[in-house]
């Protein structure tokens, strides 16, 4: 009996699905292990991500370091095209992105995630500097609170 029909997945119970079929169950009749979205342990599946804290933290360090970047490569181009950006207005945008740095190195702990939506508020009210930095502001407001809303639906 040397065959692909003898081999180890071989088997007489017509509920498992044969080789050439498609992995699953028959409607769930014969299954023993937990249904699709549950655990082991019965407790529903949030995410299938390993680690789906890290992932998160990530996404919250991410934003936030792309934030601080495009911020101090910002400031040439606004001071060439869009004229009026005075010390005050270059040492508030240098301030919010050594901010975005440091909360982007601190995403474990919980009130960073408090902090970043300050600091999206904080770079709202710069728009009152410059009107560039207002436009920053809403962009990258609505990167947050997309990245908050991937954070309540992974972690729940």
């Amino acid at each position: 009996m040397t065959g692909p029909e003898h081999g180890p997945r071989a088997t007489d119970d017509p509920t498992l699905p044969s080789d050439g079929e498609a992995g699953g169950s028959t409607g769930g009749q014969g299954t023993t292990g937990p249904s699709v979205g549950e655990s082991e342990a019965g407790q529903p599946r949030r995410s299938g991500l390993r680690n789906p804290e890290r992932a998160v933290r990530g996404l919250g360090a991410g934003t936030l370091s792309l934030e601080a970047l495009v911020l101090l490569l910002a400031i040439q181009p606004i001071r060439v095209v869009g004229g009026d950006l005075g010390g005050a207005a270059i040492a508030a945008v240098v301030a919010l992105a050594v901010v975005a740095v440091l909360l982007a190195g601190m995403m474990r702990r919980p009130w960073a995630w408090h902090a970043g939506t300050v600091l999206q508020g904080l770079l709202l009210l710069a728009g009152l500097l410059h009107w560039s930095l207002l436009v920053l502001g809403i962009i990258f407001a609505l990167v947050w609170a997309y990245a908050l809303h991937v954070r309540r639906v992974i972690l729940g």
